[in-house]
Order: C-alpha cells, then structure tokens, then sequence
C-alpha cells in the first residue's frame, strides 16, 4: 500500500460526520469537483468556506456534482516551492482514487492575500495548467477562487477561471447547474459569458484593462454587453444558509466548533468584518451540535466568531457547553472551549463569569500557538492614541478597557491579556507608536496580578480592499519591523529587563509576509506573473526579502514603491468588485491627513 493510500485510509478512520446523514449521489452522470486546501487535515476541517460548500453540493439532489477534499498530506515531498506526490503517485482526494487533475471543476480559497502563490502550489500538485488560457476546455477542469484573500482578485486574474465574491451557497450551485448544461446541451453562448451573468460571480477573462506604468490601471471594461459592469458581492440571510455554514461538518474526533456569529455589528474604517450584514445563528442549532459533540466525545469546542460577544445567546450558549464540561468531568474527562475572539467594549461580568465556569478555555489562536492558552483574554485597542481610536471608527475607547481589565482583575481565572495595535497608519506620530508601551504597561499594572502576563500583537497598517482605507497609503514593512523594535525598547525601559522577560513579549509579523501582502493586496494582473517567476525561481515565498521582490516586480515593469502609495485615480485594480462610496473615501482620508500634519 502507498504512503499516500495509508495516510487517506488513516484520515479516514478518524473521521466522524457531525452533520445530518444524506444519501450519497450516483456520480456518474455528475460533475466531479475537488477542494484543494492548503492545509494539513486537521486546520482543513476548521476551512468553513470550503467544508461547508463540500457539505451542501453533496446532500442536495438539485445539484449535478459531487464534491470531495484535497489537502497537503504529510507524506507528500517539499521539492523547492513544489509538492509532489511520494513514489511518483498521483494526487488524489481522500474521497475517490482518482487522479485531482480528472476533476470537471477545481475549488481554491485563499484567506490571506499573502498566501496567493499557494494557487501556484496546489495547481502544480494536481498537474493542472497553472494560467487558464493554457488548460482546454473539457480537458482540464474549471479553477473557481474564493474567500477573503481574493478581495483584490487581480493578482490570480490569469491563473483562475471564475472567483466567488462573498458567499457561495447560491453562486457556485448556479455555475455548477450552468457547466452540466454547456457540457451536454452546448449553446452559442460562452461558458465563461454565462458565468460571468451569475450574481457573486466574476470572471477575469470577461473584463479588459488599461495598464498603468508601474502599475494600477486607467480603464475597466467588460468585453460582453451582456457582462455587468460590476459584480456584488453575496451574503445570504440565515435562512439561505445551510447549517454546515455555522457548524463544522466533519471532525477528525479531538475538536469541532461553531460559528454563532457572521458579520459585525460595527463598522470600522480599516476592517472588513462590518461589510456583510450582521447575522447570527439559531441557539438550538448550536445547542443541538453541541450535544451531537458530546455524543461522540469531541472534548474540544472552538467558538471561531470573531464577535462572539455580539451573540444574543452567548450566555445560554456557554451554559449548555459548561453543562456537557461537567458531564464529561464526571467521566475523568476535561472539556476546553477555545474562543475566537472578543471585544473589550462587550466584555460583561456575566460573559467572564460564564467563560471561567466553562473549566478549561482560551482564545483561538493563542491555543494553537502557545503553550498554555487557559486564562487569556485578547483585547484590540488598536491605537494607544484615542483620536486615532476615533477617527478609524473603532469603539474601543480607553474606558471601556479599563473597564474591561477591572472585570478581568477581579477574576482569579484571567491573568494575561493580549493586546492587538496597529502601526504604520496614516494620521500616525511617532509619539503615538511609543504610547503603545505605556498603554501595554498600564494594562499589566491595572489587571493587578503578581503573575499577569501582556502579550503585544503588532499589525502593521494594511490596507484592505472593499473597506474605506483601501486607498491609503502603507508604510514600507522594513520600516514597521523598525517600529516594533522602538515599541519593545520603549516598554523595557519603562518596565525594566526583568520585569519585561517575566510579564511582556512583543510579537510582528515578519517583514517577509507583509512584502507579499503589499503588492499582492492591491496589485494588477500582472502580479501574478511576477508570483509565477519568483515561483519557477524557486525563491522561498515564505522568507522573501524586499530586495528579491523589487528586483522581480522590475522585470514585470512594475514598481514596489508605487504599491505603497495613497490610490488616488478613479479605477482600482479591483474595480469591477469595488462598491465602497467614493466620497466616503475622500473625507476618511482628508480627515487622517489633517490629524497627520498637527504638530
């Protein structure tokens, strides 16, 4: 037996279904579609876009397909930027034995755009034509994008054939419906012009665009008169959302977890989360998984909202997990509940009572990179400043999270706060960066606990396409690397050395990354290809420096500089997906430049 064999069967003995049971399809007469992610099994399971559109294609008679998973597994082979199959094997899905390159439609979601070469990667794995004007229709198989990595999609315009604008649950049934159709009733009209008609769907090859020295473009225009102009993005209401949407579908029988919350009941001038509407989940939805969970003896609970706090029935909610924790701790067993986030502004002496009662809990993503997550609570002030608080529509004012460290100060169960701020931002002062440590200081010593940890997550200032900041400038990353250095040198003398190892640590992501999400957040068509070159060059994507990417971008004729720069012109490379108010803009940014000149 292959390695690849042994390690899908081993997959698949852990797996558990958690979702209703629905007979399975004939797949004979359907279409064949393959998720690759780029994830090991155990963070795919927790990849909702992709799991749950899996879930949907395949319990609903009314669609003509039949869905399976491709991920990265163990076994396979690192060959520079490659990924290849051990013993020369093909790659294939844990579902079926045959080959992913055989699929009739190739599903791809990006969730940070700094990750797009991973296209490049996957596509390579499956042996499919990285560029869509190489594969052959009825040969090779559809490549459709999706998800929050894609909100400038220009970047992979040449590489996917369609890309899902917000959620999918109706769009990609509807190309699934329209590729079955062309396949056996072929019409005078394109596939891709058909596709392009479907709301939440945008197909590159349909739009032409006037390039910018440098890079940007002058012109959008749709190639059809039967194409729109722009495409919306989707967002279905509760009720058009399939219950895998809010509940994890599979688990690999260690952890599951839910989704109560999609949207945010704000909306802040650097974040995305306020774009779609603020929906959330029917309690008995959850409550039922839960029990379902506590079936199968799934002893980790992940609550993946990134506003929990915002869930109307987060108190009942935490009271049905506490329920099923004391159950299993009659048994010998613990539970651990591990929360996605919250904000300060939302913090109740209700909410702490009820998160501390759970026994064992944390937060999402310091569970999976620390040692120990039982007792933190994350907070994102995002600027010490609060006219910058302010001014970025952030709610998060001083005295909320004050209050909120006075309700963590009289818990005995909390005892380190993780602090989110963002540097490198228009309207910033230097002055204001280094208040960060004062704030990070002032925290520690109002949370009052001899062992009270501050844990300081630097961001740097990025802009994101469909938010009010998408057309700000961004500060060089080897300059914002700078600025973490300055923010820890500040804090340690405020604090001294020993007091900082024991109770402070200062984290940025790397310089590397954000290189990549410059360019790769706002760039043009034509930086895909300069992915593809340092690709084939076999450049370690992961650890780029700036001089390796400029050096790059140049030979595609394009400029690094001029992706850092305030995007003044009337088209953005994402302009076909753009819907943010033009004016809104303007007096964001006039606002930010004013407060930038005050001495």
């Amino acid at each position: 037996m292959s390695q690849l064999q042994q390690e899908i069967d081993s997959i698949l003995a852990r797996e558990i279904s958690v979702a209703d049971p629905y007979e399975p399809k004939d797949g004979d007469e359907l279409l064949r579609m393959v998720f690759l992610m780029p994830f090991g099994h155990a963070y795919s399971l927790m990849c909702n876009g992709p799991m749950s559109l899996r879930d949907l294609i395949n319990r609903s008679p009314g669609i003509p397909a039949v869905a399976e998973r491709a991920i990265e597994y163990d076994c396979l082979v690192r060959d520079g930027n490659r990924l290849l199959p051990p013993d020369g094997e093909p790659f294939r899905s844990i579902e079926s034995p045959q080959p992913v390159s055989e699929a009739d439609v190739i599903g791809l979601s990006v969730i940070n755009s700094g990750d797009l070469h991973s296209v490049l990667r996957l596509l390579d794995l499956a042996g499919i034509p990285r560029r869509a004007a190489d594969r052959i229709p009825g040969v090779h198989p559809l490549v459709v994008g999706g998800n929050s990595g894609l909100a400038d999609p220009e970047p992979l315009a040449d590489y996917l054939d369609v890309v899902a604008i917000g959620e999918a649950e109706q769009s990609l049934p509807e190309l699934l419906r329209i590729v079955q159709a062309h396949r056996t009733t072929p019409v005078s009209v394109s596939l891709p012009e058909q596709l392009a008609r479907v709301p939440g769907l945008y197909v590159p090859a349909m739009y032409e665009y006037d390039l910018q020295t440098g890079g940007g473009v002058n012109l959008v225009r749709p190639t059809r008169p039967t194409v729109p102009d722009t495409v919306h993005a989707q967002y279905l209401t509760v009720d058009d959302l399939p219950p895998a949407h809010f509940c994890y579908p599979v688990t690999d029988g260690t952890a599951a977890g839910v989704y109560p919350v999609l949207g945010c009941l704000h909306s802040c001038g650097f974040c995305n989360l306020g774009v779609p509407d603020f929906r959330q989940a029917p309690l008995d939805m959850l409550t039922n998984y839960i029990d379902r969970l506590e079936a199968h003896k799934v002893r980790k609970i992940i609550i993946s909202a990134p506003t929990f706090t915002q869930y109307k029935y987060r108190g009942e909610l935490l009271e049905h997990i506490r329920a099923y924790a004391h159950r299993a701790a009659a048994e010998g067993e613990k539970v651990t509940t591990i929360i996605g986030s919250i904000r300060a502004d939302e913090i109740s002496a209700d909410y702490l009572e009820a998160v501390t009662e759970l026994g064992d809990f944390g937060h999402l993503f310091t569970e999976l990179n620390l040692e120990k997550a039982r007792g933190i609570i994350t907070i994102a002030p995002e600027w010490a400043a609060p006219d910058l608080v302010s001014l970025y529509g952030k709610t998060q004012k001083r005295e909320r999270v004050n209050k909120a460290i006075d309700l963590c100060r009289k818990s005995e169960h909390v005892n380190t706060v993780m602090m989110y701020f963002i540097v490198g931002a228009p309207g910033e002062h230097p002055e204001d960066r280094l208040a960060i440590a004062d704030y990070a200081r002032d925290v520690r010593q109002r949370l009052g606990h001899p062992d009270g940890a501050i844990v300081v997550k630097l961001h740097q200032f990025m802009p994101k396409p469909g938010t009010l900041s998408q057309r700000l400038r961004m500060a060089d990353p080897d300059v914002v690397e700078g600025y973490g250095a300055e923010i820890t040198a500040r804090l340690r003398e405020l604090v001294g050395n020993e007091e900082y190892e024991q109770h402070y640590r200062v984290e940025q992501f790397g310089a590397s990354r954000m290189h990549l999400e410059v360019v790769c957040s706002r760039g043009d068509r034509r930086m895909g290809h300069v992915l593809e070159d340092l690709y084939d060059a076999g450049v370690d994507l992961r650890t780029i420096t700036k001089d390796q990417l400029v050096a790059a971008l140049e030979k595609r004729g394009l400029s690094y500089e001029r992706h850092l720069r305030h995007m003044d012109e009337p088209a953005l490379p994402w302009h076909v997906v753009n819907h943010v108010n033009p004016e809104a803009e303007k007096a964001f940014a006039a606002a930010l430049a004013e407060r930038e000149t005050r001495v």
